[in-house]
């Protein structure tokens, strides 16, 4: 743990895994909280440390609530063991070149992909509401492959939002409901974010300390999230979406333009 890393701060983070949780175990998108934190709360690390670390924290996020929906939704596994599998695989090549590309490189395309992703959502709000899938047999098993190697790519590359683009892909490409895509796509981002670590951990980059302690604030916000998404179904799930879409907008859009680094 860094020296000077004080209680407040530490505490601070704490409350920022359990946010993070939270949003991350609904419908993805709690890097939008986490990442920002301890890039603030540990300045003296480099983004690959904070990077890995954030990794560390999210493994127990996505975990509990894999546990969770797995017990409560029973996601079907002929579609989501391709795409943790696919998925595990990108993650591992993104995390490979992930201090090689920078991250400004990649600001300006995802910014535009929420935008496109969150007005498709807004103007179509009959659009997951019911499960109505759009391939059978290898098909489906196909284009959840694909889904699975280009969002673990960009999880292993850069993190925020894989869980939204995870569950977008499920609900627009493949035509699940926002609750089985969330369902799915929790289980696929445990395995990107397991697949991370297998590449940060022996290059020494995980904060242990301060990443086992977001994880146990991960933990109990995933596990509170998931089970409110379960009880209040797929409208629930559909608008949270919404909110944190236009939630990286704005800190991604404010990136950009310069209001904030």
């Amino acid at each position: 743990m860094p020296a000077d890393l004080s209680l407040t701060v530490l505490a601070l983070l704490v409350l920022a895994g359990l946010a993070a949780g939270f949003v991350d175990a609904v419908v993805g998108g709690g890097g939008l909280i986490q990442l920002p934190a301890l890039l603030v709360g540990l300045p003296g690390a480099s983004p690959l440390q904070v990077l890995a670390t954030n990794k560390l924290g999210s493994v127990f996020s996505t975990s509990a609530s894999s546990v969770t929906y797995a017990r409560r939704v029973r996601p079907d596994p002929r579609t989501f063991v391709p795409l943790m599998a696919t998925a595990f695989l990108g993650s591992v090549l993104g995390a490979l070149v992930a201090s090689r590309l920078p991250r400004e490189a990649f600001v300006p395309i995802v910014l535009v992909a929420l935008v496109l992703v969150g007005g498709y959502v807004l103007f179509r709000p009959a659009m997951g509401q019911v499960t109505s899938l759009r391939f059978a047999g290898r098909h489906h098993t196909a284009a959840a492959m694909g889904t699975g190697v280009v969002v673990g790519f960009y999880d292993g590359v850069l993190g925020p939002g894989t869980g939204s683009f995870f569950v977008i892909s499920l609900v627009a490409l493949l035509g699940y409901d926002f609750l089985q895509a969330s369902a799915k796509a929790k289980i696929a981002n445990w395995a990107t974010n397991v697949a991370a670590l297998v590449v940060f951990v022996p290059q020494g980059a995980v904060l242990w300390q301060v990443g086992l302690l977001i994880g146990l604030g991960n933990l109990v916000g995933a596990y509170v999230g998931a089970r409110t998404a379960v009880s209040r179904g797929t409208g629930f799930v559909r608008v949270f979406f919404l909110l944190v879409v236009s939630g990286f907008v704005v800190r991604l859009g404010g990136e950009v333009l310069g209001w904030w680094g």
